[in-house]
């Protein structure tokens, strides 16, 4: 807010915020701002000038009179640049007249680029179709910027198999420890309690046919093939993949990523490829440890609630799971952790430029990664169906 000394002191002091209109000629209106024109004191609008103006009759002319100004700041700076709009409504040819010189310069400093056509918010709503039409161009945009994306992602890991591809390994080495070891209590907590879950609902279940030893296979096969992989990438979407999409908008807001393209450092390789990396290899690791709690999980209930001895459960659990269920948990783990890597990169690089992008960037890759997970394990339940794996 600019502030200024009244160009003309006048004696009356406090004088409140007032204008009048008179006609100093037959064509020119004299416009009399009188007062300390100051934010905080509550000032007359443009459109109480239009009402004077309206009353006066034809004129030709609007001139100022300042003359009994007092102090003042950016409030008569405002009302002057709509008094300079509503003339131009109504054709009247504009004099500063006694304006303050300060007010005069910083008056045609605000008017002297014209107004962006369309830069002000239109009161309009678009219609239904326009609104379908416009989500419907920004999905296919983003599904384009995606499948670039995965474009330079399979061809980043074509120069990492043939040794031409630039990262710090001492970066991989960090992520590959918060992706793995770091993320080891949450994936623990969340699989024990997954594991529990189905065993307390399967029991209840078995127990009426007497068959509660089954419960044994309910929570192995469960965990092996779905559950372990599946509670992983959800936890490491909502985790990692946040964390990388935060990173790396961040890393856009202060122009970082534009710096490394300035050296010759291409972003995927450099930014995108340690963080797929470290997933890859992290996730089935993650997967198998979440297997584990959920069968331990599952062993709790059955042990404490069905009267089942440590041995009968074990035994169970390795006559119904076999190797295959832990290799498709497995393999789906590897997938998923892609996916997760995928999801937060491609939201933290098309970050916009302020703080509030980064929250969405992070906000989206969470959604992003969570939805291609649950599509891509569907897809594994038809495959696996197909070939009766």
């Amino acid at each position: 807010m600019s502030t200024a000394t009244p160009s003309i002191p006048f004696e009356a002091g406090h004088e409140p915020p007032t204008i009048a209109l008179e006609r100093a000629d037959p064509g020119t209106l004299r416009l009399a701002i009188r007062g300390d024109w100051l934010l905080k004191r509550g000032l007359p609008t443009a459109a109480e000038l239009d009402r004077l103006i309206q009353s006066a009759g034809a004129a030709e002319r609007l001139s100022f009179d300042a003359a009994r100004l007092g102090a003042w700041d950016s409030g008569l700076l405002a009302f002057l640049v709509g008094a300079q709009d509503l003339a131009k409504t109504r054709g009247l040819a504009l004099d500063p007249g006694t304006l303050p010189e300060g007010a005069s310069r910083l008056l045609k400093l605000a008017t002297a680029v014209p107004e962006r056509q369309g830069a002000r918010r239109g009161d309009e709503r678009p219609s239904f179709l326009a609104l379908v039409g416009t989500e419907s161009l920004a999905l296919w945009k983003s599904g384009g910027q995606m499948i670039g994306f995965l474009g330079e992602a399979v061809q980043t890991f074509g120069r990492l198999l043939v040794g031409r591809a630039r990262y710090r390994r001492s970066d991989l080495v960090e992520i590959i420890y918060e992706c793995g070891a770091a993320a080891l209590p949450i994936v623990a907590l969340i699989s024990f309690l997954v594991g529990l879950i189905l065993a307390f609902v399967g029991a209840i279940q078995l127990q009426e046919f007497g068959a509660q030893i089954y419960v044994a296979d309910l929570v192995g096969i469960a965990m092996a093939r779905e559950m372990g992989a599946l509670m992983t990438a959800i936890i490491m979407a909502g985790r990692t993949g946040a964390a990388f999409a935060a990173q790396l908008g961040t890393m856009q807001v202060n122009e970082e990523i534009d710096a490394l393209s300035t050296f010759g450092l291409s972003s995927m390789e450099f930014l995108v490829l340690p963080r797929m990396i470290a997933l890859i290899l992290m996730m089935p690791v993650l997967c198998i440890f979440a297997d584990l709690m959920g069968l331990l999980g599952g062993a709790l209930v059955g042990v404490g609630m069905l009267d089942l001895s440590v041995t009968q459960y074990v035994n169970e659990t390795l006559n119904g799971v076999a190797l295959m269920d832990f290799a498709v948990g497995i393999v789906k783990s590897a997938v998923f952790g892609v996916l997760v890597a995928v999801a937060g990169c491609l939201r933290g690089i098309q970050c916009g430029r302020s703080a509030s992008a980064v929250g969405l960037a992070a906000t989206s890759a969470v959604v992003t990664g969570i939805v291609f997970i649950i599509v891509t394990d569907g897809i594994f339940a038809v495959i696996t169906a197909v070939l009766g794996i």
